[in-house]
């Protein structure tokens, strides 16, 4: 994601140090694994923006970059970028990977929000 998306208020930048807190949090959680060089990426930033106005009332969202949280990454074996994952009591329920358009990531983040 962009640097403009990691200052989004909706969604929170994911380190180490809040990751676990964060996903064993009260809402799922919808983790963004993007970096910087990645072409898709920048193409789904838009998308999750949206997303994330739009359901962040029932889903949490973060985003993890990559480079600089490799242990994070090799955590849940992201191997491609992005990779969207969900999470629910700290544990990983679900993946995207790719770029894989609105109305499909969509579709994965309402049924998290719809779980509930």
């Amino acid at each position: 994601m962009s640097s403009s998306v990691g200052q989004h208020e909706r969604i929170v930048k994911l380190t180490e140090s809040n990751f676990d807190e964060l996903s064993a949090g009260s809402k799922p959680l919808f983790v963004d694994f993007w970096a910087d060089w990645c072409g898709p990426c920048k193409t789904m930033d838009p998308v999750v923006e949206r997303l994330a106005k739009k359901y962040s009332d029932r889903v949490a969202f973060g985003s993890v970059d990559v480079d600089e949280e490799m242990n994070l990454s090799s955590r849940y074996q992201v191997v491609s970028i992005p990779t969207f994952m969900l999470f629910r009591d700290g544990k990983p329920m679900d993946a995207v990977i790719g770029a894989v358009g609105e109305a499909s990531l969509e579709q994965f983040v309402k049924r998290a929000a719809d779980a509930r």
